[in-house]
């Protein structure tokens, strides 16, 4: 098993590195902090990894994005599964009046992370097989003004996911977009995060090994948020605009 993660460092992406690890995967680890990289990279091989290489790279930037995914395939020689895992959630509520806030929101969920998701969807369309899997959120299926911004380019980054999964429909591979619901990890560390509803990175990365093997192609993490966020869509404006969601 061959593994490129976009977005090494994030913490359901280590989570997740770590149950291919100990299948002997051959992993490359692509994120901004080489430290970091290499600190994961020794981890996993300590745990069964074949391979841990890592790759230095800022994944907003926009330049070269099909050369630099071309060398991290051949550096595995080949890929079976590619694992998208990076994004920001940025300030509540949703930069409104920071148009440089705005700007990077859009670059770093959307912008950036459909180039990188187009350009190994090529990859695999052409190699006929492998799997694409997308780290989205469940902050994407009804906008709300807690954080409107963030959950438009989640939005809109599923919808770029699902029409992928549709063209590859009979061409060999998948796609999935993993949808977990509040997640204890860096990124929320100013929420209280209390409560039943929320995950571990460790429970999150099972539903995400697993989506890299069969089901899709909207998966959510857990499972439960699926009728949750069926229940919040399906409440009518005057209710759900007295809610604090």
């Amino acid at each position: 098993m061959r593994v490129i993660i976009l977005g090494a460092a994030s913490a359901i992406a280590e989570a997740t590195a770590r149950l291919y690890a100990a299948e002997g995967a051959d992993l490359l680890l692509v994120a901004r902090q080489p430290e970091r990289l290499a600190s994961l990279a020794a981890d996993l091989k300590l745990r069964g990894a074949a391979r841990a290489e890592i790759e230095v790279r800022d994944l907003a930037a926009l330049d070269a994005i099909d050369t630099d995914f071309e060398r991290y395939v051949a550096t595995l020689g080949g890929v079976d599964h590619v694992l998208l895992a990076y994004g920001i959630l940025g300030d509540r509520p949703t930069g409104k009046s920071d148009p440089g806030a705005t700007e990077a929101m859009l670059r770093v969920n959307f912008n950036s992370a459909a180039a990188w998701a187009l350009t190994a969807a090529d990859v695999l369309e052409q190699q006929g097989h492998g799997c694409l899997v997308v780290l989205g959120s469940v902050a994407g299926d009804r906008g709300r003004r807690a954080n409107f911004l963030y959950g438009a380019t989640k939005a809109a980054l599923a919808t770029l996911i699902e029409g992928i999964a549709h063209r590859f429909a009979s061409s060999g591979p998948r796609a999935v977009i993993v949808k977990p619901g509040p997640t204890i990890t860096p990124m929320t560390d100013a929420f209280d995060r209390k409560g039943l509803l929320w995950a571990t990175p460790e429970s999150v990365a099972m539903v995400v090994r697993r989506a890299a093997d069969r089901g899709g192609p909207v998966v959510y993490a857990p499972w439960s948020w699926r009728f949750i966020m069926l229940i919040i869509r399906a409440l009518p404006a005057p209710l759900f605009n007295r809610l604090e969601l």
